[in-house]
């Protein structure tokens, strides 16, 4: 049986934006309420790969890795930027 290319997304995600990354928006496709540079925290990856992520503006929306833009939060940026 292999793998499909959701199953693929949503492992990759789950690696790469584990519960509690902080996440900044550049762009959410279709919500021009969601302001470039608002931040998020990761909530979870569901399982077609959805960042469903809790956003400082009381938002819940996931974000599409296909057609959203952001950018995930380091630890060294996060030091850095205080």
């Amino acid at each position: 049986m292999s793998i499909g290319k959701y199953e693929k997304l949503a492992e990759r995600n789950r690696r790469l934006y584990p519960k509690g990354s902080i996440v900044i928006l550049d762009n959410m496709y279709g919500e021009p309420k969601m302001p470039k540079g608002i931040k998020g925290i990761v909530d979870e990856v569901d399982d077609i790969g959805q960042i469903h992520v809790k956003w400082e503006n009381g938002s819940s929306l996931a974000l599409n890795v296909e057609v959203d833009s952001f950018r995930k939060v380091t630890e060294r940026k996060i030091t850095h930027e205080m």
